[in-house]
Formats: C-alpha cells, structure tokens, sequence
C-alpha cells in the first residue's frame, strides 16, 4: 500500500468519531443518506451496477481514481446487485472509506440530492 494511500485511511479512521456536531461527521451522514438512496434505485434498477463497473474501468484505464480505491469497487461491483446495495449502506470503516469514492457520482439528479442533503441538515438540526 502507497504511503499517501496509508495516511489517508488512518486520518478517515480517526475522523470517523467525531462528536456528532462536527462537520466531518455531517458529511458522512450526508453520504450515507445519499448512498441509501442508490441503494435503493440498485434494488430497482441493477443495470446500474454495470454503469458504475464501467466507470470504473475507466478510472483504471485513465488513472483518475487511486488504483487502490478503483480495485476495491471491482470487488464490490462484481457481486451480486443485492449485495451492492447492502454494502453501499454498511456501518464499516471500508464502507466509509470507498463511499468517499464513489462511481455512482450522477445515479441521482440534482433535486433528489438537494432534498436528501436538505432532510440530512434538519434532521441534525432538530
């Protein structure tokens, strides 16, 4: 493993428990709540699990992603479309990690993101 690779995944690690007002953890709720909306859209369209194997491929292909995080997708993305789905919305420090990378970036249009990201805010807000 790269040691920028390393370093990055220890500083996420640390990060990940931040106090509940942080920002770095409104981020990962905000990305997990996202997320959950892919999943669902993979549980009723698994062709969007080959859009994103394809992305990925290009990442390979082109070098714009670490070649870590890219691998790591192909794992995920050839399995099962339910079990995609599951993993997209895990509670583990791997999930995390490579939704921060995500090849679903554009499954959900802007007004679908907009209020999930909207619904995140108030919920922490309230």
């Amino acid at each position: 493993m790269r040691w920028s690779v390393a370093w990055h995944m220890i500083v996420c690690r640390k990060m990940q428990g931040g106090s509940p007002g942080s920002k770095h953890r409104l981020a990962i709720e905000r990305s997990l709540s996202l997320h959950r909306e892919v999943a669902a859209r993979i549980e009723a369209d698994p062709s969007l699990v080959n859009r994103a194997l394809e992305r990925v491929r290009g990442w390979m292909a082109d070098g714009t992603v670490s070649p870590f995080y890219a691998r790591a997708w192909i794992g995920i993305l050839e399995r099962p479309a339910s079990e995609v789905a599951t993993f997209l919305v895990e509670d583990s420090e791997r999930a995390h990690d490579l939704r921060q990378v995500s090849p679903f970036a554009g499954v959900l249009e802007p007004r679908t993101r907009w209020k999930i990201l909207k619904s995140v805010r108030k919920t922490r807000d309230s």
